[in-house]
C-alpha cells in the first residue's frame, strides 16, 4: 500500500528557486528497505552540490542524505529493525527532504534513548564524517596538533569537540570573531580568523615552526594552497569538501616541492559501506554524545517548505552549527 507525502524535488539544476514542494507516493518497502516517517532532516553542503549540478545525478530527483524518524513499515528481509524503532541515517540515496520515505535498511541505525530526533538528524552525516576523518583517514592518537578549516560549521563544531576528547590540539579557521569564539567554546585549541590573519604564518607560530602532520579541508578551492603550506614534510592533506568550489588542475609536482606531501579525497560512503561499518561508526559517535563529550549545536531550524531559504543561508555562510528541517 502506498502513502502520499510532501517532498522536495528538483527538475533542473540552478539556484534555490529550483526546489519545489510536491506530493509524492511512498510505496510499501521492498524486502531490504524500511519506511521511515521522518521527524527531522539534516542539511549539508553536498545537498547544494547536487542542486547546482556540481555532483551530477539524473533529473528529476530529491535532495538530502540525512534524517531521523520512526520506522513505519519493514521489508521482509530486514532483521535488525522493527516498526516503532527510533532511527536515523546519514548516507542514503538522494531524497531525505521528505515527510516519509523508503531507505535501504543497511544504512539505518537505531537512535539511543538519550539522543533526540533533532540531534540525530543533525549528527549523522556530519558526525560520521568526523568519525572517518579522525578515526580512519588519519587515525588521531592524541597529542597531535592539527588544522581544521571552517571550525564553526556543522562538521567543524563536532570536530572541535571530538579533537578535545581525544587530547588533540585543533587549530581551527573561521571568518569572524564570533565564529572563532564559538569554535573555541566547543574545544578548539586555537582559532585563526582568516579574514584578518595569515593562516600559514599563524600555524607556524602556534607550532614553533613545525607546522602540522594533517590538514582537514572541507572548503576546497579557496584554501587548497594554504592547506598545503601548513603541512610538515610528508604530511597529509585531507580534502573532504568543496564549499568554495572543487579543487581542479592540480600539478602533482607541487606535492614534491612542498615536502613530499600526501593528498587524499575521501568520502563517507566508502567508509560506511556495510551495515557493520555504519553501526560501528555510529556507536562510537553516539557513545561520545552519551558521555557528553559531544553535543550538537543546532543553529537554525526551517520548515520543509523553506528548504530553499535554508540552503541560501548555508551557502551564504550565514549559519553556525547545524541546520535542520523540522517535520513535526
Amino acid at each position: 500500500m502506498k502513502t502520499q507525502v510532501k517532498a522536495i524535488r528538483i527538475e533542473e539544476h540552478g539556484g534555490p528557486e529550483v526546489l519545489k514542494l510536491v506530493t509524492v507516493d511512498v510505496p510499501a518497502p521492498q524486502d531490504s528497505e524500511v519506511t521511515i516517517r521522518q521527524k527531522a532532516v539534516g542539511l549539508n553542503f553536498i545537498d547544494i552540490y547536487f542542486r547546482t549540478g556540481l555532483y551530477p545525478h539524473p533529473l528529476p530527483h530529491g535532495l538530502g542524505f540525512e534524517a531521523s524518524g520512526v520506522v513505519e513499515a519493514v521489508g521482509s528481509g530486514v532483521k535488525h529493525l522493527k516498526v516503532g524503532d527510533r532511527v536515523a541515517y546519514g548516507q542514503s540515496p538522494l531524497g531525505a527532504y521528505a515527510e516519509a520515505r523508503n531507505v535501504p535498511a543497511n544504512q539505518v541505525v537505531k537512535i539511543p534513548r538519550n539522543v533526540s530526533f533533532e540531534q540525530a538528524a543533525a549528527l549523522m552525516l556530519k558526525g560520521l564524517t568526523v568519525q572517518y576523518l579522525f578515526r580512519q583517514t588519519y587515525r588521531l592518537q592524541g597529542g597531535e596538533t592539527i588544522l581544521f578549516h571552517a571550525a564553526a560549521g556543522g562538521v567543524g563544531l563536532i570536530a572541535c569537540q571530538w579533537a578535545k576528547a581525544l587530547g588533540v590540539k585543533l587549530i581551527g579557521t573561521a571568518s569572524t570573531p564570533e565564529k572563532a569564539a564559538l569554535a573555541k567554546a566547543n574545544g578548539a585549541w586555537e582559532v585563526i580568523d582568516y579574514s584578518k590573519e595569515n593562516v600559514v604564518e599563524r600555524v607556524k607560530e602556534l607550532t614553533d615552526g613545525k607546522k602540522v602532520p594533517v590538514v582537514y579541508d572541507g572548503v576546497g578551492k579557496d584554501t587548497w594552497l594554504t592547506s598545503l603550506d601548513c603541512l610538515e614534510p610528508r604530511g597529509l592533506m585531507v580534502s573532504f569538501g568543496n564549499a568554495s568550489g572543487p579543487v581542479e588542475g592540480v600539478n602533482l609536482g607541487i606535492l614534491a616541492s612542498k615536502g613530499s606531501l600526501f593528498v587524499t579525497r575521501p568520502s563517507l560512503g566508502a567508509h560506511v559501506a556495510t551495515l557493520e561499518k555504519m553501526q560501528a561508526s555510529a556507536d562510537e559517535l553516539f557513545g561520545l554524545v552519551s558521555k557528553k563529550k559531544i553535543s550538537i549545536n543546532i543553529g537554525q531550524r526551517f520548515a520543509l517548505a523553506d528548504a530553499g531559504e535554508a540552503q541560501t543561508a548555508l551557502a551564504g555562510r550565514k549559519t553556525t552549527g547545524a541546520t535542520i528541517l523540522t517535520l513535526d
